[in-house]
């Protein structure tokens, strides 16, 4: 069950040419991959790319329908390792996953692809996730494209760019039998937009012609004496022809007058944020149109240095937007301008950051003062001095007004109480190193578990724990999810550490989907899925591999059984590694997947019940440590009016799902009995009606006996 479902968007994926395409970047993409003939298409979901996955899953119809072959890999190494079809056949294929982790995993199967070439044209769509909204480690793609020779796009942020360099894409492999990458920034795959579509496009070779008549060429196969021939080719032969391909077909733009004392090079991705920025200057209107010179390239990797040269020609200074670091195309550009011998001076990083994201406000800053130093006469008519921040200087500072929002668990994830218990094994056995993972149980960092002490990779947490062993030592905690032990622990971190003896306990947390990258399902999910496997437990492909120590654990919200679970792991005497299996399903899902059939029920007249968790304010201490074990979003404090209670008391608010974890945790750490349980009855049926009407009269009764009893002291009295 994806985040979002995409079945009424991807019927418009049908319509056709002189029709207007209306929706969001992601959608735009796979309408652009129809029209374009491709035959096979696969990839690996994670941000900010993992809504494209979603919606080619949803379009399977459509793609059966025009012949072309669907596959959910399992990892962006599988997914770039498909695009082998394309190398003797003539059938374009296209994958997709998130930037520098996914060409991480990616790399061996890119280099490989990429020594070969191609013969089919194969795009590599990735979705860009650096900057301020990104969840990963900040690095760019660029690295890969020069790494490996291969092509890569940068297109303005609309859609008929977008499109276009889908289209181009293609062709530019094709032409140059290369690989081609195209980056997608986040404000680009939920851009919403239109463009003029064009006819979908059955792939005239498809999988089946391969299959019908296999080829084969052995100087494409990565091997010495070929594999030195491929890295000439690249040289002599594919570079020229994809720098022929991107001069021919235009593919970098140039926008304003073409004189001009400055001019500005970026990054087809920055264009947006560019103009926006020269607009505030009064350098450019809302359309677009500029007054400085732009020379906008699409394509990153290769530049072309005569079109670098053309550009630059008789301008005094030359501003490169290149956001990130390292500074590529800055060193590029400045290689191309020396061995011109041209007396352009080219600024970059400097007065634009030499890292982050550069967000409207950076790059406002930035051009007023590039502009200020290099070109002070385009800023002689502006309304406002040329100095004047982008932020006026009465605006409130927020940060000090609004609180941090670090992230972590939603109400009720069951991964919460897994590391509430390991909270209380600690607190008996003392502190362990403990490894933590790529997932949704990586929250576990934050307050108030605080639990961990690295992260190495999805699927990695046991592996990065394997040097740690000693005899007679504690053993290291290691977590790791279902969706990073199918995506790469099952080998690299559970088949490792069997292989060396590891002794070491290692959790897997099993939600049933791959949760953190917007919950699709994996190979033991619980669900049944029409297109793909599922139902292969974890607990069975462990043993499979020699796991002798497997303990499955299928409610995660009983913290005492995992509590005592994890204190059994640590103890044992059996040599190898502890493996204990954590399973319940993913909140965030189930409500999705329940609320719309409960909200039915409802309608329908059915008795619901549905349980809501209370804490009773005559008993609660005010002593908290029910929320330094959970964390939970729902559970917060409360003043009271009595003048005698000077601390807040815990308090549950109407966000509550009533997965029991406060209360679980309560009894666990035997904090105190304020926790309490509530049902809500929805359409109660005769028994129910008439136990509340006991339950209210015997409440009643006691309540009425207890107050003329209660000694009442009268002002009016007298003595």
């Amino acid at each position: 069950m994806a985040e979002r479902s995409f079945k009424k968007e991807v019927e418009k994926l049908r319509i056709g040419a002189g029709e207007t395409f209306r929706g969001e970047g992601i959608l735009a993409i796979t309408k652009a991959l129809l029209e374009n003939g491709v035959g096979y298409v696969g990839g690996y979901q994670g941000a900010p790319i993992s809504h494209l996955m979603d919606v080619l899953s949803d379009a399977e119809d459509i793609l059966d329908e025009l012949g072309i072959h669907f596959e959910a890999n399992a990892s962006e190494a599988a997914a770039t390792a498909m695009l082998a079809a394309s190398v003797h056949y003539p059938i374009r294929g296209a994958v997709t996953f998130k930037s520098a982790v996914g060409l991480n995993v990616a790399s061996d199967a890119l280099a490989n692809l990429s020594s070969g070439g191609v013969t089919g044209g194969t795009l590599i769509i990735i979705g860009e996730d650096y900057g301020e909204g990104s969840s990963i480690m900040q690095e760019r793609s660029h690295s890969f494209a020069t790494k490996s020779q291969v092509w890569l796009l940068d297109p303005r942020p609309n859609h008929r760019s977008i499109v276009d360099a889908v289209g181009h894409g293609f062709a530019l492999s094709e032409a140059s039998n290369t690989p081609v990458l195209m980056e997608v920034r986040i404000r680009a795959c939920h851009v919403h937009g239109e463009f003029e579509a064009k006819d979908n496009v059955r792939p005239e070779f498809t999988v089946r012609d391969a299959l019908e008549n296999p080829r084969r060429q052995t100087d494409r196969i990565v091997l010495p004496p070929a594999s030195y021939i491929h890295e000439k080719e690249k040289i002599e032969k594919r570079r020229p022809a994809a720098e022929r391909y991107i001069k021919d077909h235009k593919l970098n733009e140039l926008f304003g007058p073409i004189e001009a004392p400055v001019g500005i090079i970026l990054q087809g991705g920055m264009y947006n944020g560019v103009i926006r920025a020269l607009q505030r200057l009064g350098l450019a209107d809302l359309y677009g149109k500029t007054q400085i010179p732009l020379f906008v390239l699409n394509v990153t990797y290769p530049v072309l240095p005569k079109q670098i040269e053309e550009f630059c020609n008789n301008k005094e200074t030359v501003l490169l937007v290149e956001e990130g670091q390292p500074a590529y195309l800055e060193e590029t550009l400045g290689s191309i301008l020396f061995k011109a011998g041209s007396s352009t001076k080219l600024i970059g990083k400097g007065p634009l950051p030499a890292a982050g994201e550069y967000t409207g406000e950076i790059m406002l800053n930035g051009f007023s003062e590039f502009f200020r130093t290099y070109a002070p006469q385009y800023l002689k008519d502006m309304d406002r001095a040329p100095n004047t921040p982008a932020i006026p200087e009465d605006m409130p500072d927020l940060s000090k007004s609004v609180p941090m929002r670090p992230p972590g668990f939603c109400t009720g994830c069951p991964e919460r109480p897994i590391f509430a218990a390991t909270k209380l094994v600690e607190e008996e056995l003392g502190p362990h190193h403990i490894a933590s993972d790529i997932g949704c149980h990586l929250f576990s960092i934050m307050p108030p578990f605080e639990i961990g002490g690295t992260t190495m990779g999805y699927g990695l947490g046991p592996a990065s724990a394997a040097a740690l062993k000693a005899d007679g030592a504690r053993r290291s905690i290691s977590f790791m999810g279902d969706g990073g032990f199918w995506h790469n622990g099952l080998s690299t971190s559970i088949g490792n550490a069997v292989f060396n003896r590891q002794d070491g306990v290692i959790v897997i947390v099993d939600n049933y989907y791959s949760a953190a990258t917007g919950g699709q399902d994996v190979l033991s999910s619980r669900a049944e899925n029409g297109s793909r496997e599922t139902n292969h437990t974890i607990a069975d492909a462990v043993k499979g591999l020699g796991v002798k120590w497997v303990r499955q654990i299928d409610d995660t919200y009983d913290v005492t059984k995992i509590r005592d679970t994890l204190k059994e792991a640590l103890t044992t005497s059996q040599s190898g590694p502890k493996i204990i299996i954590a399973s319940s399903e993913c909140m965030l899902n189930k409500q999705r997947r329940e609320r719309p059939l409960i909200s039915q029920a409802i309608k329908d007249g059915q008795t619901i019940i549905k349980p809501r968790f209370g804490i009773d304010e005559d008993i609660c201490t005010g002593d908290h440590a029910c929320m330094r074990l959970s964390g939970c979003p729902s559970l917060g404090l409360k003043e009271l009016d009595d003048p005698l209670r000077d601390d807040p008391v815990a308090h549950i608010d109407q966000t509550c799902v009533g997965c029991g974890n406060c209360g679980e945790v309560a009894d666990a750490a035997i904090l105190c009995p304020s926790f309490y349980r509530a049902d809500l009855i929805h359409n109660p049926g005769l028994l129910a009606r008439s136990m509340s009407h006991i339950r209210n009269f015997i409440i009643t009764f006691l309540q009425s006996r207890r107050d003329r009893n209660r000694l009442i002291f009268d002002e009016n009295a007298s003595s």
